[in-house]
């Protein structure tokens, strides 16, 4: 999966909702833009920490679904190779010894 665009997404959102609640409690300029600044460094930070959560979540569903994809397909395997050993009695039984 990519996440790439994690972090900035969510540092993203952070701001649209500081934004929004600065304008609608009339902050002052400078401290709308510091309050801005470090609100998106803490979202950024939180992002990244996400993103790496993912990544590994991902990657450990990806090696799951892989041992599970080649366990059925040995599964698969030795279903066929029982299967053949069956035809393969069927068409050549064995003889009994009857000069015994």
């Amino acid at each position: 999966m990519k996440t790439k665009a994690v972090p900035a997404m969510i540092m993203l959102t952070a701001g649209l909702i500081d934004c929004i609640f600065s304008i609608y409690c009339h902050l002052p300029l400078l401290r709308f833009t510091w309050q801005l600044l470090v609100v998106l460094l803490i979202f950024y930070v939180l992002g990244c920490v996400v993103q790496l959560v993912l990544d590994k979540n991902f990657a450990e569903m990806e090696q799951t679904d892989e041992n599970q994809e080649e366990s059925k397909e040995a599964d698969g395997e030795e279903q066929q190779e029982a299967e053949d050993g069956q035809e393969a009695s069927q068409e050549n039984p064995k003889q009994d010894d009857a000069g015994v």
